[in-house]
């Protein structure tokens, strides 16, 4: 896994979730979903559309769903995976 793209992933989260930096302590095992109060379903609705934007992905409803966002690691291999 390319710590790039997890690096890119951890800004994403940053900035989408105005964490002020504190997603850049998370590591692959880093709980999100659930464990972060920023990430209600409004956020993660926001995290896609700045996925898409910003990496140019293009992400169905129906490919999402809690695992992707349960951890930094899942859905860094999301990320990773929709890149190919």
């Amino acid at each position: 896994m390319s710590t790039d793209l997890q690096a890119q992933v951890l800004r994403l989260l940053d900035d989408v979730l105005s964490l002020d930096g504190r997603a850049q302590s998370f590591t692959r095992s880093t709980a999100l979903l659930g464990a972060l109060p920023e990430l209600d379903s409004m956020a993660v609705v926001s995290l896609m559309t700045a996925m898409e934007e910003r990496l140019g992905l293009s992400i169905d409803d129906d490919e999402i769903d809690g695992d992707t966002f349960a951890t930094v690691g899942s859905l860094t291999d999301f990320v990773a995976a929709k890149l190919g």
